[in-house]
């Protein structure tokens, strides 16, 4: 359910209401029933809720997980309570989903200074997530309907990035997205890796961390028979994609990857979270504390993570 104070709960309805009864039955949702509850009634939605798993047809099934201090939790403010909430919605998610009972995660978003109040201190949920299902690694994936971005640092300063992508993390993300492409039906997928710095160094005026780092990694990935081209220009190689000729862009570092996925797509691009022992989606913005339980926020974005979870489970 995300962050309580946040839009997460209205999204939530909004996208349970417009599902078909068989739909909403077999989409649980992981939160607090009674904030539940009230956003449903705060957009006239008069959905059904219960704490039980097995419902009838067009009924929504919660794990309930209680609020401590629901009090001291306020619409669209920042909080320690509204943070540990949060924290506990995706803790009890993670164990149902390594027990299996459940498919795949969709996360509502969560504020990340809440969260730090409330004494976790990750960087968001693919990091949490990874602590929580002993995950080594972990690689944010964005999906959208015309261009795909995976990377190989996220949540990190600009000076760190230079630094993220070593020959082996490199490969890696290579590796992970080409598998995870697959997984969903592409037979070969075409991968495309960008070059970290202008013009990919320029043959080393500007750098050398292609020729030292991100050369080797993709000779190795081809030599595994991975269809893969680079390094390309990062001023280029998204419009290439963008044209149809590559499925999937490795992108070197956080604002590289999202700024052209969301400015291409921003409401119907999902985050994915691939390396792990289980499926998440996620939508891809914040839990816009300045609009929320106004009942105005877009639910578009939530409806293409979960599109995008079902198109996993099926698979």
């Amino acid at each position: 359910m995300g962050d309580p104070a946040g839009i997460g709960p209205e999204i939530i309805v909004k996208t349970l209401q417009e599902m078909s009864p068989d739909s909403r039955s077999r989409s649980i949702v992981i939160g607090n029933i009674d904030v539940l509850d009230r956003a449903s009634r705060m957009i006239g939605a008069k959905l059904k809720f219960s704490d039980s798993l097995s419902v009838e047809v067009g009924v929504v099934p919660v794990v309930h997980v209680p609020t401590s201090e629901s009090s001291a939790i306020k619409d669209g403010e920042i909080s320690a309570s509204a943070g540990e909430a949060a924290y506990r919605y995706v803790k009890r998610a993670a164990e149902l989903s390594l027990d299996k009972l459940i498919a795949v995660i969709v996360t509502a978003p969560l504020n990340k200074a809440a969260m730090h109040l409330a004494g976790h201190k990750y960087d968001g949920h693919t990091e949490l997530l990874a602590e929580l299902t002993g995950a080594q690694s972990s690689y944010m994936l964005l999906a959208g309907p015309k261009l795909n971005a995976i990377h190989v640092s996220t949540h990190t300063s600009l000076a760190d990035a230079a630094i993220k992508p070593t020959t082996q993390r490199v490969l890696d993300t290579i590796r992970i997205g080409d598998q995870h492409f697959k997984s969903i039906g592409y037979e070969r997928p075409r991968l495309a890796v960008a070059g970290l710095n202008p013009h990919c160094g320029e043959g080393g005026l500007f750098g050398s961390e292609e020729a030292n780092r991100l050369v080797p990694a993709i000779d190795q990935a081809k030599s595994e028979g991975i269809d893969v081209q680079g390094p390309i220009s990062g001023d280029t190689v998204f419009y290439r994609a963008l044209q149809g000729e590559f499925d999937l862009v490795v992108a070197q570092y956080h604002d590289q990857g999202h700024i052209p996925t969301k400015l291409i797509a921003f409401n119907e691009t999902v985050n994915v979270s691939l390396g792990l022992p289980i499926f998440r989606t996620s939508v891809d913005h914040g839990t816009a504390f300045e609009i929320a339980w106004k009942g105005v926020a877009n639910n578009t974005n939530m409806k293409a993570a979960i599109e995008y979870a079902r198109r996993i489970s099926g698979r």
